[in-house]
């Protein structure tokens, strides 16, 4: 990267890694010095939160807001009807518009925590394309924005030409996504002057479709801004765990899981997420992510801390250090620990340690749960287990706690 941008939204995407490419530099850089400006990311309700993967995104929106712009949060309640191709082996199952209205009201309090939203300049917008995606006339649409799109064109970007080569089949349903997502930029400029979408460098076609067709339409100039797409120092798609997707809803995922994601970072992964997901001096994250050995540790809780805190709050990410203090430091039994609380009726004439290691999260099948005990894996009471035991009303009037490997544990106790 060799240029150097004189806005600071621009200089902290270039100096905290966000940037992957631009459509236009230099274009983007004067109109952020200019005056406002508004930009957005869309995002389909394909679930009940976002998990990590989008994090990086939603960052990008809130140093958007901090540098003195205006973002927009776009909620897909129209293109999540069709679903995404984009990189995909298969068609995304088509969801309820029940489906998608829960699935938004749970994302929009991601958001909140992230971006403020209100009446004044740089406060944020949250919008729905099926605002003007649900009311469109077939046959106008194809005559006025159709005609723009040159088949040939889309059939050449990666995202569909992926999905071609290996011969899976992509419907002339998914084919449309693109020139919707392409719409939405249109519309987002023609009614609150959105100059910028930002999306992850997987986004980059149908982000370069809404530039092209919103000059061919009303002659406005809008820029395009991509993150890279994450994966850990691993190989790892970033937003994935052992147990499944880090959700970002404290109901999906919960604070102390969450923060225990982030202490459980590669070692070379530290300084590169401490930029991306934290708000600390560059320099700081620098000087953090080059630390070794125990030091090392010590800036993964820095880390943790920094983005439960933004996440969850700062109780949250106090009460999940204290917890971990207390589980791997003292060997005891954290108050905050995931807990899978049973009745008597649950237990009824007894329950196998192998049904309360799936039932806690600890596993996900009894065969994986039974694996974990024969490769010495599982602990109870930081003991070994080393066998099937059975467990009766009397033997969890105390809570107990279950431990699969050296970082993952919940807490089994009966109900009140």
């Amino acid at each position: 990267m060799t240029y150097h941008p004189k806005s600071e939204f621009m200089q902290v995407m270039i100096e905290r890694g966000f940037l992957a490419d631009c459509t236009d530099y230099q274009g983007l850089d004067d109109a952020l010095i200019a005056g406002v400006v508004p930009g957005y990311i869309g995002f389909d309700a394909t679930a009940k939160s976002l998990h990590v993967g989008s994090l990086i995104q939603i960052m990008m929106l809130r140093w958007l807001q901090k540098t003195g712009h205006k973002p927009i949060t776009l909620m897909g309640g129209g293109t999540t009807k069709v679903g995404d191709p984009s990189f995909r082996a298969d068609e995304r199952p088509l969801l309820t518009e029940d489906q998608i209205n829960d699935n938004i009201s749970g994302i929009k309090q991601v958001f909140a925590k992230y971006i403020q939203y209100g009446d004044g300049e740089t406060d944020a917008l949250m919008l729905n394309n099926a605002e003007w995606l649900d009311g469109l006339n077939y046959l106008e649409f194809l005559r006025d924005i159709g005609r723009h799109f040159s088949v040939n064109r889309m059939l050449s970007f990666e995202s569909v030409k992926s999905r071609l080569d290996r011969e899976q089949s992509l419907s002339f349903l998914e084919f449309n996504y693109m020139i919707l997502q392409a719409y939405d930029f249109l519309e987002l400029n023609r009614r609150y002057g959105c100059l910028v979408q930002f999306g992850g460098s997987d986004q980059w076609g149908n982000i370069v479709n809404g530039i092209d067709l919103t000059r061919r339409v009303i002659d406005h100039q809008i820029f395009g801004l991509t993150s890279p797409l994450l994966t850990t120092s691993d190989g790892k798609k970033m937003g994935k765990s052992a147990d499944g997707a880090v959700w970002l809803n404290a109901d999906m995922r919960s604070p102390y899981e969450f923060w225990q994601f982030w202490r459980n970072t590669t070692d070379a992964d530290v300084g590169r997420f401490l930029k991306l997901y934290t708000e600390l001096p560059v320099e700081e994250c620098e000087r953090l992510g080059a630390l070794e050995g125990q030091e090392i540790n010590d800036a993964k809780i820095i880390l943790a801390n920094e983005v439960t805190t933004l996440c969850h709050g700062a109780e949250a990410a106090a009460a999940a250090e204290a917890t971990a203090r207390e589980v791997f430091e003292k060997g005891g039994v954290g108050a905050d620990l995931p807990t899978l609380s049973l009745t008597k009726e649950d237990i009824g004439d007894g329950i196998s340690v192998v049904q309360l290691i799936v039932k806690s999260g600890l596993a996900k099948t009894g065969k994986e749960a039974k694996r974990l005990i024969a490769e010495n894996g599982a602990k109870l009471d930081d003991e070994p287990l080393t066998e099937v035991k059975i467990f009766d009303a009397a033997a969890l009037a105390s809570p107990i706690k279950l431990s699969a490997g050296k970082k993952r544990h919940a807490l089994v106790q009966l109900a009140d």
